[in-house]
């Protein structure tokens, strides 16, 4: 599969005075200035969560993109993509014919970020803690295939798989795999509040304020032993409420790059209007928007009422006059760049059709119009949500088939309402675990499913689901998953909207933009290095 992040970058900037040569400044106590990178996301603790940045509970971007820099993986997918490569690990490697057997063997003398040593155990003790704590809204579906773990000495551990899955590699690539220390962690019970201690390039300390994060001090970690190249000495990670607070940063310098997320008027606007001193890098982006239906609601109960709105929203016009150049049209989970995609939805609905629409609910009895609301986070997903959603209110409505309001709540009280199955109708983004076709189908179709949805294809799951994954060869699985994003645009049990292009702001002399950021939305910061003199 070919995963190789596109970088176009052009010398661009926003409508502010050049940067000056000294770039923002950070807290640095020898002397060097930090690199300070913005973001959007956000680090909250809450009654439903309190433990956001553990490794067995967190699921975000966000949140990834933390633990990412402090927790190490056995594996790793190298700079521009490709199969995993060893992190933690000497060497990894299926040992058997069938994809059922997986063993690493560790680098020797690895340590944690406190100087004491890692081994086998604490690789075995790391993931059986994510299985048996095993979150209901957390990453644990990754590793339900995990029969068990099998220390053999000090620096080998063996994963014994209940099935075949050639993805498995990819899987342990991913934060929920992180070793962590079993001084820090409890083995039976979250690591409440935002501290994280792992092995991994860099160490963290975290300024919080009213149970949220408002900065994140990364720091090269000196015990640090594996693949990384770590560029830098420190970065700072700054929260920001929403991107024109981001952008005024940049501005002011404040920070040297937006990362997430930018909004599609500022990255329209330094495309039209560049400046010295800022460049705007442009890259490919594999994260999808769609769509959500609880399947057991009775407003959208019937195949017909998700059909009809399948038959009649306009994704053409959502890219074109929400988003501009950051978005085009998606009419599959699978997003285009990943093996095996297929328009399925426009192969099925083809253009938009209000005639069409109508013939399907009245063949299927449906009373119209057809009343609905549509949910979405508000700080979440992206900043051109809320006209996302105007317009497909808009383009609903002007059928005369439905009936639309739309209500938008905060990301803290929504993700909970929607896993309760409170919302009929909901609005998702998806950034993909790894990139692969299976990270595209299983988590929407397979049980234990993210979206905690009702909705069941046998077929998905006991037949096509486990096909594709008995393929090391992924380019030899593409029937498989042809036929699953067929199932779905004919059940319609998630709507796809849309998929993101990427942009990153920074200032002229940061280096390593192109890799810190990938096509799955990763923040990779050991790329980054300070050109100012």
């Amino acid at each position: 599969m070919n995963r190789k992040t596109l970088v176009l970058p052009a010398v661009v900037g926003l409508l502010a005075p050049v940067l000056a040569a000294c770039g923002a400044s950070g807290d640095g106590s020898d002397g060097k200035a930090a690199i300070v990178v913005g973001t959007t996301d956000k680090f909250v603790a809450s009654k439903d969560n309190p433990a956001p940045l553990d490794p067995a509970i967190g699921y975000e971007a966000g949140v990834w993109n933390v633990l990412r820099q402090t927790v190490q993986t056995l594996v790793h997918v190298p700079r521009g993509g490709g199969e995993p490569v060893p992190e933690a690990a000497e060497s990894c490697t299926f040992t058997d014919t069938q994809n059922e057997s997986y063993r690493c063997k560790l680098r020797s003398g690895l340590k944690f970020a406190d100087g004491k040593a890692l081994t086998a155990e604490d690789v075995k003790y790391s993931i059986d803690r994510v299985i048996r704590i095993d979150a209901a809204n957390g990453p644990v579906a990754l590793l339900d295939n995990i029969d068990t773990v099998e220390t053999q000495g000090e620096r080998e551990v063996v994963f014994h798989l209940r099935a075949p899955d050639a993805t498995f590699p990819y899987k342990l690539a991913t934060p929920v795999a992180g070793i962590v220390p079993r001084s820090r962690y409890a083995a039976k019970s979250a690591r409440t509040g935002f501290q994280v201690n792992g092995s991994g390039p860099y160490t963290m300390k975290p300024e919080v304020e009213h149970n949220q994060i408002v900065k994140v001090h990364f720091t090269r970690n000196p015990h640090y032993k594996g693949d990384l190249k770590v560029r830098n000495e420190k970065v700072e990670l700054d929260v920001f409420p929403d991107p024109t607070a981001m952008g005024k940063a940049l501005d002011n310098q404040k920070i040297d790059m937006m990362a997430r997320t930018m909004s599609p008027e500022q990255s329209q606007q330094m495309l039209v209007e560049p400046e010295d001193g800022i460049k705007l890098t442009e890259m490919p982006g594999l994260a999808i928007h769609f769509l959500g239906f609880n399947t057991n609601d009775p407003a959208v109960k019937k195949k017909a009422v998700r059909q009809a709105m399948a038959q009649v929203v306009d994704r053409g016009e959502i890219a074109s006059k929400v988003y501009g150049t950051t978005a085009e049209p998606l009419y599959s989970l699978i997003p285009s760049g990943i093996t095996a995609h297929a328009n399925a939805f426009y192969n099925k609905y083809n253009e938009p059709s209000t005639t069409k629409a109508a013939a399907i609910l009245n063949a299927a009895g449906v009373d119209t119009p057809v009343k609905l609301t549509l949910h979405y986070p508000t700080d979440r997903v992206g900043a051109g949500t809320a006209a996302e959603f105007g317009t497909l209110k808009k383009q609903f409505d002007d059928t005369g088939l439905f009936e639309i309001s739309v209500e938008g709540s905060p990301w803290a009280k929504y993700r909970p309402a929607q896993l309760r199955g409170d919302y009929a109708v909901y609005g998702m983004g998806w950034f993909p675990d790894f990139p692969d076709p299976d990270n595209f189908t299983a988590p929407f179709l397979d049980r234990n499913n993210f979206l905690n949805s009702p909705y069941r294809s046998v077929r998905a799951q006991k037949t096509l689901i486990p096909q594709s994954r008995r393929e090391t060869d992924r380019s030899a699985s593409t029937e498989a998953f042809q036929q699953l994003q067929d199932i779905v645009a004919d059940d319609v049990p998630v709507l796809p909207i849309w998929q993101g292009k990427q942009y990153v702001a920074s200032r002229e002399d940061l280096t390593g933009v192109e890799w810190a950021v990938n096509s799955s939305a990763e923040l990779q910061l050991w790329e980054l290095g300070d050109g100012r003199v």
